[in-house]
């Protein structure tokens, strides 16, 4: 059984960081380089960067498979859709409809709030990761490079759903 439980303590920070560290080293290396990984995970994934990240209303939530952390995920709210800024899920425990799950979790998120959209970015050469969000009904809406400092950029196309209390 899938647990999505939100990450209120110092010791959920610890293991959302654990993980990020073990998905992005095996599945953006490919994609952007150790280099780059090694900068984003300390400027974005590290405990100190999600700690900073939830004070700042950026919601965590880690990903339990029968009471193994097997993934995490964040959101904001923004002005008129639900920001979906990371959903990570163990190389091992994916194609186990954990992403699916997830996803019916952040749309009833978004219709709470009153949203109607979904919005999140996904670099342009993460294939899998695109075809998987356009199996959920995700369109690509944008293309934008922004700079992240230290001499990168995350290229990314912007993916948006549509969503209503009966999707």
């Amino acid at each position: 059984m899938l647990e999505i439980l939100p990450v209120t303590e110092p010791k959920m920070i610890d293991t959302v960081a654990r993980l990020a560290r073990e998905i992005w080293i095996e599945h953006y290396t490919a994609i952007i380089g150790k280099d780059q990984v090694d900068y984003m995970l300390g400027k974005f994934q590290s405990v100190p960067a999600i700690t900073e990240q939830v004070s700042q209303a950026v919601h965590y939530y880690l990903l339990k498979l029968d009471g193994e952390p097997v993934g995490y995920l964040s959101y904001r709210i923004d002005d008129d859709h639900l920001f979906l800024s990371k959903i990570y899920v163990l190389k091992s425990q994916r194609g186990k409809g954990i992403g699916k799950e997830a996803m019916t979790f952040l749309k009833k998120q978004a219709i709470r709030a009153d949203l109607q959209k979904i919005q999140l970015t996904v670099n342009k050469y993460n294939s899998k990761s695109i075809h998987a969000y356009e199996k959920m009904g995700f369109v690509n809406v944008d293309s934008i490079v922004q700079d992240i400092g230290n001499g990168f950029v995350m290229d990314d196309f912007v993916l948006e759903k549509t969503i209503n209390s009966s999707s």
